[in-house]
């Protein structure tokens, strides 16, 4: 009897990891797909909502690292001055992972189709939960 109650014991704290690992990671799906809509309106500032608001964001591309969210935005306004440079954009999802109770990894690629010449890369992000927020705190893009 012992032995069965154990068992249920961790069966349920089990569903419960699994509910709440689910859950995070539909929260974190939920962010990519408004930084995709953000970015479709060509709203950079909507977009940078699933980042860190810190100087400790990490933003990894093809020119280094960048430091800082603000930084990270003057970066895209550089380099997307417009829509018609943005584009639209679309997130494929290849992997997700949810490292700890505060911490995740996503893996994907990204596609812009654009007028003149569409861009596509991948990319791996680090998202922690800060304040009851997920938020990206490492970016690398390529």
């Amino acid at each position: 009897m012992k032995r069965l109650f154990l068992l249920l014991l961790i069966f349920i704290s089990l569903q419960g990891y699994s509910q709440s690992k689910d859950s995070d990671l539909q929260k974190i799906q939920s962010i990519l797909n408004k930084q995709e809509k953000a970015w479709n309106r060509a709203d950079l500032e909507g977009f940078m909502d699933g980042y860190w608001e810190s100087e400790d964001l990490l933003f990894i591309g093809k020119s280094g690292v960048t430091n800082g969210w603000q930084a990270t935005l003057d970066n895209y306004k550089r380099s997307y001055p417009d829509a018609k440079a943005m584009g639209k954009l679309h997130f494929t999802i290849l992997k997700t992972e949810k490292l700890s109770d505060n911490v995740a990894l996503v893996i994907g690629k990204w596609h812009l189709t654009r007028e003149s010449k569409d861009l596509e890369g991948h990319f791996s992000l680090t998202w922690k939960k800060i304040n009851g927020k997920w938020v990206i705190i490492a970016d690398h893009s390529s």
